[in-house]
């Protein structure tokens, strides 16, 4: 397989289009990594293109850890905050060194890469056993150069800055920019979502290339990205203050007239299921007051099921093809085999399942059958639910 070029090193560093007297070195690491992964079983059946993305993400993690640079100090504390864990999928030892080379940091990216970057196994079980063997091959070669690796010059763009201060902002920016562009640890997760942007323009729109940059732009601040599908501006405060931003709580908004017919309907019910749009679209007649002798939102018609469910503020949400998938209290469609076989969709495949619903689901454990295809591991994606849930979705789980 071809060596890892320059250029293809160099847009990825924070330093970029700079070069730095470690660059040559931490290429070397690069070529080392692409070598086991063409060398493994399991990473031999890899696309090229996917191999080399692969050992450049493994190389930007031990150039994070050696420099103690942030990015990989914040998503561990921020696991931590969120979660209790240290690192995702993997239970941790005493071994354990925080922010520095782990086995589990290592597989844990092997998976992410992976299941982000390769649509053939986008679904990958984290504990696969060529996954694992892959991690560890990658492993060796890392653990090998750590001691002596020279500290990566220009990796810590987050140091000494002040979040609030105005002073730092063109560097913010400039951090925020990389981050969102070009890191490591951020762009696998951005993957589907960039194609998403790529598609919003026409290929051949005549200024395709100057509308696409314009998205990106935007999106960098209104699009979640990273593997906890955080916002850049979370991830750039993150960074600078080793710990997530505090939301504010929004005033409570009037309640929503169709929650207040809805429940009212249901006797305090805020959900309902439907075995058809013809039983969905009497409820909305007889419950909410729509125009009797009509069909409404007629576009959702030819579904098998149906779910609705409101909230005071917000309103009311559809859902359609997924009421076998909820063990909810009252929901007479469920259906286990069915759920053993697709729920785990629900936490994985974009707009199957509305935020708000997905975030119900889970709190209340209407999902207890999802799990990674090729596996019958119930309790890893339980306990790391919304993780997978916000690294697979992104702004369709985090969204408002």
């Amino acid at each position: 397989m071809e060596k890892i070029s320059t250029d293809e090193f160099l847009i990825r560093q924070p330093s970029f289009p700079e070069r730095t007297q470690t660059d040559s070195y931490y290429i070397r690491v690069a070529d080392r990594l692409l070598e086991e992964i063409g060398a493994d079983a399991f990473g031999s059946a890899m696309p090229a293109g996917l191999a080399r993305r692969l050992a450049l993400s493994l190389t930007g993690y031990i150039q994070d850890v050696v420099a103690d640079a942030g990015l990989w100090r914040s998503f561990v504390d921020a696991c931590r905050e969120l979660y209790g864990f240290s690192v995702p999928f993997h239970t941790v030892g005493e071994e354990y060194v925080d922010y520095e080379l782990n086995r589990e940091d290592v597989r844990f990216m092997t998976w992410y890469v992976i299941a982000m970057l390769w649509e053939d196994r986008r679904e990958i079980y984290p504990h696969d056993a060529g996954l694992l063997a892959l991690a560890d091959r990658c492993f060796a070669v890392l653990e090998e150069i750590y001691d002596d690796a020279p500290v990566p010059e220009g990796f810590n763009l987050a140091q000494g800055l002040e979040f609030n201060d105005p002073d730092d902002r063109a560097a913010i920016y400039r951090l925020g920019n990389w981050l969102f562009l070009h890191s490591w640890l951020l762009t696998p997760a951005f993957s589907v979502s960039l194609r998403e942007v790529m598609g919003q323009v026409p290929a051949d729109d005549p200024d395709f290339t100057v509308k696409v940059n314009g998205r990106l732009e935007e999106a960098m601040l209104q699009d979640t990205t990273g593997p906890l599908a955080l916002f850049t501006p979370e991830w750039v405060y993150l960074m600078i203050e080793r710990r997530l931003p505090h939301e504010t709580p929004e005033a409570d908004a009037p309640e929503h007239k169709y929650y207040t017919a809805f429940t009212a309907a249901t006797g305090g019910e805020d959900i309902r299921f439907f075995d058809s749009y013809e039983a969905m679209n009497e409820f909305f007649i007889s419950a909410l007051g729509w125009e009797a002798g009509k069909e409404h939102l007629a576009q959702a018609k030819g579904a098998h099921d149906y779910v609705l469910m409101v909230n005071p503020h917000k309103g009311m949400l559809m859902a359609r093809d997924i009421a076998r998938c909820l063990k909810a209290p009252g929901n007479p469609l469920y259906d286990e085999a069915f759920a053993r076989e697709n729920s785990f969709d629900l936490l994985t495949v974009r707009g199957l399942c509305p935020g708000d619903l997905l975030h119900r689901a889970l709190k209340e454990g209407w999902l207890p059958y999802a799990h990674f295809p090729g596996s019958d591991d119930y309790e890893l994606v339980k306990a790391n639910a919304d993780f997978i849930a916000r690294c697979y979705l992104q702004l369709y789980y985090r969204g408002d």
